[in-house]
């Protein structure tokens, strides 16, 4: 059980279960922020809260709250930008800190653009030797590159209805750069 809960379960201020407990209001407010307690201050809180102290010992760490709302603006700012292949990474990874949207989602967002910066270069390069190679049109490379931008905003537009619809990612990765 989280200490917050079970404190305000019982009506004390944190001031009022650092007196009962014996431990200071500054130990119990890095609990309640998620550390776990260890030795005396489990034993003490325990006894002040009324609780066993398998139930202290045990704090489930806080759920991440997830703005949604953001996350798809997140995921959209990359379809603004994807024209410029640096942008696409840096204007959501600002976004992110600034919004304090550090959550497993919008990593795998940002690792599915460096992912595709990555690959569409690679693709724009070998498309551009394949020119040279074969004498192709100047405008090869062009409509390789607009391509490459259609197919990321795609990806972007299916990824955003999918966080609308079902709090997920369609195109995820299963390992995160970030």
């Amino acid at each position: 059980m989280n200490v917050k809960f079970l404190r305000t379960q019982k009506h004390l201020t944190q001031e009022e279960l650092a007196e009962k407990s014996g431990v200071s209001i500054r130990t119990i407010q890095r609990i309640e922020a998620g550390q776990e307690p260890k030795g005396y201050t489990a034993k003490a809180l325990s006894k002040a809260l009324g609780v066993d102290l398998a139930t202290i010992s045990n704090i489930e760490k806080p759920k991440e709250a997830i703005n949604y709302s953001l996350v798809k603006l997140i995921n959209l700012s990359s379809a603004f930008v994807s024209f410029i292949p640096l942008l696409n990474i840096i204007v959501p990874l600002v976004i992110m800190y600034f919004g304090k949207q550090k959550n497993t989602l919008t990593k795998q967002i940002i690792s599915l653009q460096i992912l595709w910066t990555i690959t569409s270069t690679i693709i724009f390069f070998l498309a551009g030797s394949l020119k040279l190679s074969l004498s192709l049109s100047r405008l090869f490379s062009l409509w390789v590159m607009i391509f490459l931008i259609l197919i990321n905003i795609i990806l972007i537009i299916i990824n955003t209805a999918s966080i609308d619809k079902n709090k997920k990612l369609y195109f995820k990765l299963n390992f995160s750069f970030i």
